[in-house]
This record gives structure tokens, C-alpha cells and sequence, in this order.
């Protein structure tokens, strides 16, 4: 009998900003012992993908394990592979960046290992009927996808024990299906239940391939799979089952395969990522009633042949279940363009240049795929990934600034296409995008010296996942399983924190209620608050570079409002105009949204007038002490919540060297709460800091209310 072939594509990633604590942790639990375990068994012949981002890191911090690695690909026991280096999902981002990023990691990998790459991994599995192209254009000979995308076109599951050729204008690509049986095999389950399964495959297919793409960190770096793996020692036991199983079958290196077996056939793919990854992407209640449905069809007798027609939605249908990951992407694509400009405005050899190269680096690396989506890994909850995209955005745009220092003029257009316009305002020291669609309210407010983005909040939403929570065990589960699997929560109470927005978390938000309410209210969404007002479209009526002036109506409360937002140096500026012409009691406050990331860090904290009230609860610490800059204030860290009274507040961050003093006119009362979200992660469910809502707010007499507000920027350590 012909022997079968196993062909394993390991791939190892670090998001872009991702805690250098965590970075090492990995490495230690499953990068080091997963090469250390395989050079010990050089028969087992695999390849191995590491993003740019993590190889440059490798390369910095551990040489060695890079030297390692180039002694084992020296001896053909292992091939790297190609494809972004930034790690980007390739349909979501212009051709010109594809074949940009594509080119930067094969570049490192011929200097480094000595060779170009042959195959490429897909980020995420997402293929389009594109990726063919971008993958011939780029040199890249084959990929892989999951056995998912096959069985959607139609295939068989007997059809998809080797590889088929797809193309899309010609340009044709070699695709290797993936199999999800061993995804959820290994480690999960003992060796020899993978060596059993690929035994019955080799009985029918003799001389066929059986694949898998998945992820080192599920070798070690996953809860409690590194005791299983390498101290109960499953990796070894697996390599010498598959060394013990050598007459029948044999570990090939993918690019080997595809080069001296023939091609199954020619096929063209659907739109898809893998499984999990369609159901993460629905909405809400799509996603819930997709879970259900696949639970239902996998309990069928009939369930390998209709499990294939359960798709759920597409990658890009992040776009549309979280604004916050539209926002990010089109101002991604936005510095996309812009850069594009540059390239033919400066040429190789233009005096240029370099700074163009220096800016296009900070645009590649936020193409980075982690903080545009959200499922069991998606980066979008975590404001550290977020606020790395924003910063290589912002620092790609300074850059471009040097290059082309032509004033740049206000913008009005519907850059996020959601149907409403948006506003550019910039200075040399700010730029601020508003939402006239969304109540006239500020999306994004830059302070360019920090490439800072102070909203990066995230709006609290339903998840598809929280109807798992309150039956989700506390602390951690034991035992190796797949995070697919997994259902635990990180501390006990987390339900409290379910509670779910009406609007995007902007800044500039006018909020009008009935008098009487209180900090309660405002923290559980019970303000009662004028809708039109809070989140109604709002007439542009002037806009320049710096400025721009809107009009919002309430119609049943016969309230109006006039926003002028200006930029004046360091500062934003707002002058609120409310008129009411009816005889209600009402209040009425501008909300303020802004994310320093760390709630509970001592160098990240309120400054507060001297006489505030506590809000209570466990996520809030007692007074601090007294700030040297702000001797009659007192300091509470991020997580705070409670009342202030008076015309000034600030935030500080030593960390980044950033403060925002708020000051406003009239006096106001404040409410301060925090804004915690709910999210899963590979180690179960936690609550996650999003920002802070300040609200000053003031009593509404006359029928008229006039009030400043102003945020300065500078540095933490600059008094006044």
C-alpha cells in the first residue's frame, strides 16, 4: 500500500501591540519546547508560519530559537512559510498593501533562512475568489483553507484527501483543504484517536493527504495544554505513533506534496473563513440561532452531508456588527489612499522617500488583523490592540504630514459609509472626526504630538455568548480542551456587568432628561434622555479646517440644539447652545468619552475637586492622594465612579506622558462611571475596561442653556 501523507501547517502569530509579558509567556509554553520536542524526532517533517511581527520580535529577543529554526529547515525537516507580514486578513485590505505585505515577509525570509517561501498562510483561513491572484502575483505557489470552504462548493469529504488548483483571471494558486476533524483531535485527544482516524482515511485513499492549518499557542500556550503536551508528554507520544505508523504513513512538508503529486482537480471557492470564525461574525441573535442549528445538524445521522449548507456570515460582516471595527478599517483605508498618492509624488530616489517608507511600515502594521474582529481570539474588546492600530494610523498620517505640508482643508463625506456624513477637523496638534449622523458627536479625537486616539471605546452590545454566561462554572476549567469548547468565567458577579448602550460611545453626546435623576440612573441607562437629541441626525451648518458648527431638533420635547466644535492649538472646544419651548423640567449634560486602557494602574487616574462622593461598588477604590499639579484635587484611579461638582477635571497618564484637563463653563455637576464590557477569550469570560463617561450637566432654567466645554492636551507633567 501506497503510504499516506500527513502534512501539518503550524502557524504562530502575536498581535500588534500585544503585552511583551504575554509575548514571552508563549514562547516559553509552547514556541521553545514545540521545536525542542520536534528536533528530537527528526523523521516528523512539518511546516511552520510566523508572522513578521513575531519573527522580528523572535529575532530581537531570542535569536537562537531563529538559528534553530534555520538549522531544521537546513534539513528539510521543516518549511517556512510565507504570507503577511503584518498578518493581515488579505481580502479586507487595497491589492497594492496585499502584495506589499506579502512581499516584506518573503523578503525577511530569504535573508534570514536563506530561501523565498513557496506556500503562504491565509490569516484567519478568510479566502475570496481574489486570493488566487494577489497569492500568483506574489510568487506563492499553494495555500491552505479549511475542509469547510470545499464541502460549501460542493465537494465531497472523500474528495479533499490532496489539493486542487484554483485560479481567478488566470492567475492559479494550489489550495490544500485543512481538516477539522484534526483541529479538534489534536492535542485535544489521545494519539492514538489521531492516528486511528488518519488510518481509516489511508484504508480508502491510499497515497492521499490528509492536512491540518492551526495554531502553535494550542500546543502549550492554551489553558492547560502545556502540562498535557509537554509535561504528560502527548506531543512526543504523538510523534512516535506517527514514527511507529512509518510503513503506512508518512509526514510530508506541503510544499513538497504539491510538487510531486498531481492535482485533484480545479475548484473555485465560496467567500468563507473557517466555521466558527461565520458564526462569530452574525449578529447577535443570527449568531445565536446559528449555534443552535449546527448543534442540531451535527446530531443528525445525516450530519457530514448537511452541516456543509450551514454557513454563516462572512469576515467583513465585522464591519456591520461592530462600528468601532468599520471605524478603524475605513480610516485604515483612508492612509491607504493618501500613501498611494505619495508613492507616485515620490519616487525611488526622491529626497522623500525614506519617510515615505517609514509612514507606509506604520500603515502595513495596522492592517494587522486582530483588532478588527471579535470571537474566542478577536482583538476588538482589547483596548491595548485597539489603541496599537490607532497609534501606527495616526503616526502613518504624521509622517505623510512631513511629506506633503500643504495646509490640509476640512473634509465632509460619508467616509465609514454609513450612509451619514462625517467631519475631518485638524490642527497641527488635533484632528477630530464628527458624527453629524450620530448627534453631531465626536467619533475619534487625535492629539497627534502621542498618536493618541482618546475615545477608542468600545459601545456595550449584546454578544451572541452571554446567554452562556450565567451557567459558565467560576475560575478556571480544568483540563486540556479546545477554547471552542471552553466555558468558563474569570470571577464570579460578571452577569452584573450586562448591560447593553443605545448609542456608539463618542464624545459630545447631548443627553436632556427629566430633572430628578441621579448617578444611578445614568449608570444603568435609565436617563430617560431625549433620543433625537442623544442620537439623531444633526444639520452641518458651517465647517472649515478647524471648526465646524450643528443643529439638532427634538420635535416632541420642543427642544433644540447648536454644537460649535473648534480646535484652538492644544485644545477642542465645544459651545453648547440648548433651547427649550415648552415648560418641562429638564437637565441637560454634554457626554465625554475617553479611554486611558488601564483602570486600575497608579500612573493612570482622575483628578477630582475635593468633595466628590463615592458611587460605591467593588470596582471602586477610596480617595487617592493629593496631585502635586492640582493640589485642591484628589486623585481615583480610571475605575472610579461617583459625583463631582465644580469647572475643572483631569485625567493623567505617566505612562504615555499624556494629560486632558476638561474645564467647563458653568460650574457643573459630574457624573463619572466606567464603561466594562463582557468578552470571551481563550481563557473564558472576563470584564473588560472600555473608557470612562464623564457627564458634566446642568439644570435647564428659562428655557435656555448656554455652556463651554474644553479639552486641553499636553503632556502629564505640564502644570495648570
Amino acid at each position: 500500500m501506497s503510504p499516506f501523507h500527513l502534512s501539518l501547517l503550524i502557524h504562530a502569530h502575536q498581535p500588534l501591540g500585544n503585552f511583551e509579558s504575554v509575548q514571552e509567556d508563549v514562547y516559553r509554553l509552547a514556541y521553545l519546547p514545540f521545536i525542542e520536542e520536534l528536533a528530537r524526532h527528526p523523521a516528523i517533517r512539518i511546516a511552520l508560519h510566523y508572522s513578521g511581527i513575531l519573527l522580528a520580535w523572535l529575532e530581537k529577543k531570542h535569536p537562537e530559537y531563529l538559528e534553530q529554526l534555520k538549522e531544521l529547515a537546513g534539513q528539510g525537516q521543516v518549511e517556512i512559510l510565507g504570507g503577511g507580514y503584518y498578518e493581515p486578513v488579505l481580502s479586507a485590505i487595497p491589492d497594492r498593501d496585499r502584495l506589499a505585505q506579502i512581499e516584506r515577509l518573503s523578503d525577511f525570509l530569504e535573508k534570514r533562512f536563506g530561501s523565498r517561501p513557496r506556500g503562504a498562510w491565509l490569516t484567519e483561513r478568510v479566502w475570496d475568489p481574489t486570493v488566487p491572484m494577489t497569492l500568483a502575483q506574489s510568487g506563492i505557489e499553494y495555500t491552505l483553507t479549511d475542509d469547510y470552504h470545499f464541502l460549501s462548493a460542493g465537494l465531497e469529504p472523500d474528495q479533499l484527501y490532496g489539493y486542487y488548483f484554483s485560479e481567478w483571471q488566470g492567475y492559479a494558486v494550489k489550495v490544500i483543504p485543512g481538516q477539522k476533524s484534526l483541529r479538534y483531535l489534536l492535542p485535544f485527544r489521545m494519539e492514538g484517536d489521531a492516528t486511528a482516524y488518519l488510518r481509516s482515511i489511508a484504508e480508502r485513499r491510499p497515497g492521499g493527504l490528509a492536512a491540518m492549518g492551526d495554531d502553535l499557542e494550542k500546543f502549550g500556550a492554551w489553558p492547560h495544554t502545556h502540562e498535557h503536551v509537554y509535561r504528560n508528554g502527548w506531543l512526543r507520544r504523538f510523534f512516535e505513533a506517527i514514527e511507529q505508523s512509518s510503513e503506512w504513513l508518512k509526514t510530508t512538508l506541503a510544499g513538497d506534496y504539491v510538487r510531486e503529486h498531481e492535482p485533484l482537480g480545479r475548484i473555485y471557492l465560496p467567500t468563507a473563513s473557517y466555521q466558527e470564525m461565520m458564526g462569530w461574525a452574525l449578529p447577535p441573535k443570527a449568531a445565536g440561532d446559528y449555534e443552535d442549528l449546527l448543534r442540531r445538524v451535527e446530531s443528525m445521522p445525516e450530519a457530514a452531508a448537511l452541516s456543509r449548507f450551514v454557513h454563516g456570515g462572512v469576515w467583513h460582516n465585522f464591519f456591520y456588527k461592530y462600528e468601532e471595527a468599520n471605524h478603524m478599517h475605513k480610516r485604515m483605508l483612508e492612509v491607504s489612499r493618501r500613501y498611494a498618492d505619495l508613492d507616485k509624488s515620490t519616487p525611488p530616489g526622491a529626497p522623500a522617500r525614506c519617510l515615505y517608507e517609514e509612514g507606509y511600515e506604520h500603515l502595513l502594521s495596522a492592517q494587522c488583523n486582530d483588532a478588527y474582529w471579535h470571537g474566542v481570539f478577536g482583538g476588538l474588546y482589547a483596548p491595548h490592540l485597539r489603541t496599537s492600530v490607532y497609534q501606527a494610523l495616526l503616526r502613518a498620517e504624521n509622517v505623510a504630514e512631513k511629506i506633503d505640508s500643504s495646509p490640509r482643508t476640512a473634509r465632509r463625506w460619508d467616509f465609514n459609509v454609513d450612509g451619514a456624513e462625517e467631519i475631518f477637523l485638524a490642527n497641527e496638534s488635533l484632528a477630530v472626526i464628527v458624527a453629524a449622523g450620530d448627534g453631531g458627536t465626536a467619533a475619534e479625537i487625535d492629539f497627534r504630538p502621542r498618536a493618541f486616539n482618546a475615545i477608542n471605546a468600545l459601545r456595550r452590545r449584546p454578544e451572541a455568548y452571554h446567554r452562556r454566561l450565567r451557567d459558565a462554572p467560576r475560575g478556571e476549567a480544568g483540563g486540556a480542551v479546545s477554547i471552542h469548547d471552553r466555558m468558563a468565567a474569570k470571577e464570579s458577579g460578571l452577569e452584573r456587568y450586562l448591560q447593553y448602550d443605545r448609542y456608539n460611545r463618542h464624545s459630545f453626546r447631548s443627553l436632556v432628561f427629566g430633572a430628578g435623576r441621579g448617578l444611578e440612573d445614568y449608570r444603568a441607562g435609565r436617563l430617560d434622555e431625549s433620543t433625537e437629541l442623544a442620537g439623531g441626525k444633526f444639520s452641518v451648518l458651517q465647517f472649515a479646517r478647524d471648526r465646524c458648527v450643528l443643529a439638532g431638533r427634538d420635535r416632541q420635547r420642543l427642544c433644540s440644539a447648536r454644537t460649535e466644535i473648534f480646535l484652538a492649538g492644544p485644545s477642542v472646544v465645544v459651545n453648547w447652545n440648548l433651547s427649550q419651548a415648552n415648560v418641562e423640567e429638564l437637565e441637560a449634560g454634554l457626554e465625554l468619552v475617553l479611554n486611558f486602557l488601564a483602570p486600575d494602574a497608579d500612573d493612570r487616574y482622575f483628578l477630582l475637586p475635593a468633595g466628590l462622593e463615592d458611587g460605591g461598588g467593588p470596582d471602586h477604590p477610596e480617595t487617592g492622594r493629593e496631585a502635586r499639579a492640582f493640589p485642591s484635587f484628589v486623585r481615583q484611579r480610571l475605575q472610579w465612579a461617583g459625583e463631582a461638582a465644580g469647572s475643572c477635571i483631569a485625567l493623567l497618564d505617566q505612562w504615555q506622558d499624556l494629560r486632558v484637563k476638561i474645564t467647563v463653563t458653568p460650574p457643573a455637576k459630574w457624573w463619572i462611571t466606567p464603561i466594562f464590557t463582557i468578552s470571551q477569550s481563550e481563557g473564558g469570560f472576563e470584564k473588560v475596561y472600555q473608557g470612562s463617561c464623564l457627564l458634566p450637566h446642568w439644570p435647564v432654567q428659562g428655557g435656555e442653556l448656554q455652556a463651554t466645554v474644553r479639552l486641553e492636551f499636553g503632556a502629564a507633567g505640564e502644570r495648570g
